[in-house]
């Protein structure tokens, strides 16, 4: 089964699908890690975002540290919205879920890449949350930040039109997660 969520920055996206993923012995694909990848690679070799993103070299570096950066932050929107770029991940992107059974995130993933997903969760909580998590997870200049990367971002955060919306607000994860649970056993 491939589970997808969507929804915007501060909405818990990647808290949920690592621990959903775990919990349910899938896979777990982190798409904002991807374009972070890209960027990073592309700021520090002063390379073409294109360029990298057609190439592999972003991928030894998903795992680091530095893609959380200040310089990051300020470059992955732009880089994510080149259509160029957004076509060589989305393809990444589906080579991965074709091989089953995943949880993935981002903000286009049940609308765009993977449309036929067997779930779609819309996860959401109002702005003054999401920023309070930002703030919260990565400081207060973060949380000032994540709104203003939703309106940068707005191009790619597609709602798939029968994608279950689920208010996070005053949630904790575990809470999160055992309704999605629920939704996938309805599905399976």
């Amino acid at each position: 089964m491939i589970i997808t969520i969507d929804g915007p920055a501060g909405a818990g996206k990647s808290t949920v699908a690592k621990a959903l993923a775990l919990r349910l012995g899938y896979r777990y694909l982190d798409t904002g890690a991807m374009y972070r990848a890209v960027t990073y690679v592309a700021l520090m070799s002063k390379q073409d975002a294109v360029a990298v993103a057609q190439g592999s070299a972003w991928v030894d570096h998903l795992a680091d540290p530095a893609l959380r950066s200040d310089e990051v932050d300020a470059a992955v929107s732009a880089v994510a919205g080149l259509l160029e770029v957004r076509v060589a991940m989305r393809d990444e992107q589906r080579r991965f879920l074709a091989e089953g059974d995943a949880v993935a995130e981002g903000r286009d993933i049940g609308s765009v890449v993977w449309p036929q997903a067997e779930l779609k969760v819309w996860l959401d909580a109002t702005p003054a949350e999401r920023q309070r998590r930002r703030a919260a997870e990565r400081g207060e200049e973060a949380g000032a930040t994540a709104l203003a990367r939703d309106r940068q971002d707005a191009a790619q955060m597609i709602v798939p039109h029968d994608s279950v919306r689920l208010e996070t607000d005053g949630l904790g994860v575990s809470e999160v997660i055992e309704q999605i649970v629920i939704l996938v056993g309805q599905r399976a």
